[in-house]
């Protein structure tokens, strides 16, 4: 569903950046293909207008994704502290992009709070924070980057969408509905794919990008995940992987190693459930995935600290690996009913 961004509140941005400000563009920690792909996309739409632009991530993306236009300019905020809260502390104008609490920023948050700058949210999770001076929030949307090309539109819709630009968000889009796969890929959503292409993204380079461009240690733990570490609850419609520090340290996990897995249990035929729990810097961190009416949202922030969207949720447990999945299990008890009702719509 197309979103209109208000008139009076494009007006007062536009009068924000009309002289040269420095501005800095931000998204959530384990950047994915959407929240780094709307920075980047946002920093080539305004680069050309005399701004000092930085973006600023809380860590490293994942290195199928460093082919895209700008990466060079990213600053990790974990590998470069005090340049990128400087940046942050001098900005006037802080862009918010692909999340809706400032804790989602990690250890990059405290600087963000305390920053005096005008902060603008742009995103597509539920329950946006108000502790930002504009808001623009749009659950319907598949991605962010669905946003960023609505609100550089709605900014200014005479200028041309470059090809750096273009590229950006249909990685974004791609990545976030599992190459156009989810139903909030709407028809408003094709037509600005087919504005991207019009705007000469060249989108089979993109696919093989990211989907092609696998690492053999990412492969090898991929084929591992399957073959040794998945289960089946059919009781419960439900599959899970799980991966320890160990097993990752043997496959030499690099960030973003993991990403997708989880969509391969939910991609078993009367699954309806599929969870993905992995032991990293201390925690369990924990992926969820579902089909139809069935809220992993909602068993995220009940039970594991998280949230997101309908059918995609994070969250995560300070349990060990084994009372995490069973505390998992005893969750599935509470859903039995849902998860075997018939139909996924």
């Amino acid at each position: 569903m197309k979103f209109e961004f208000p008139a009076d509140k494009i007006s007062a941005i536009r009068s924000l950046l009309s002289q040269p400000k420095k501005i800095v563009i931000t998204t959530h920690h384990r950047p994915d293909g959407d929240a780094i792909g709307s920075c980047l996309a946002l920093y080539h739409f305004l680069v050309s207008d005399g701004h000092e632009l930085s973006v600023i991530t809380p860590d490293e993306a994942p290195d199928f994704l460093k082919w895209l236009p700008g990466s060079r300019q990213v600053i990790c905020h974990d590998k470069n502290v005090q340049p990128s809260e400087t940046k942050v502390k001098e900005a006037e104008i802080i862009f918010c992009l692909d999340f809706n609490r400032l804790d989602r920023l990690d250890k990059l948050s405290d600087a963000v709070s305390k920053s005096k700058a005008k902060k603008i949210l742009i995103d597509h999770h539920l329950d946006p924070e108000t502790s930002f001076d504009f808001i623009f929030s749009h659950p319907e949307s598949c991605a962010t980057c669905e946003l960023i090309y609505y609100f550089i539109t709605a900014l200014d819709n005479a200028k041309v969408i470059s090809k750096s630009v273009a590229a950006c968000i249909y990685t974004g889009i791609m990545t976030d509905t599992q190459s156009f796969r989810f139903s909030n890929m709407t028809a408003d959503t094709h037509r600005v794919i087919a504005n991207l292409i019009e705007a000469r993204v060249e989108n089979h380079v993109i696919h093989e990008n990211v989907y092609d461009s696998y690492s053999e240690h990412r492969l090898r733990l991929l084929g591992y995940c399957i073959n040794n570490k998945l289960k089946v609850l059919k009781e419960y419609k439900t599959a899970f992987i799980t991966l320890s520090k160990e097993e990752l340290d043997r496959f030499h996990f690099a960030s973003g190693d993991s990403e997708g897995f989880v969509n391969y249990a939910l991609a078993i035929d009367g699954i309806r459930l599929a969870g993905f729990f992995m032991e990293l810097d201390g925690i369990i961190k924990i992926s969820l995935r579902s089909k139809g009416n069935f809220s992993v949202k909602e068993m995220a922030e009940k039970y594991f600290e998280g949230g997101g969207h309908k059918n995609a949720a994070g969250g995560q447990s300070e349990l060990l690996m084994e009372a995490t999945v069973e505390k998992f299990i005893t969750t599935l008890k509470h859903y039995s009913k849902e998860l075997n009702a018939c139909g996924l719509t």
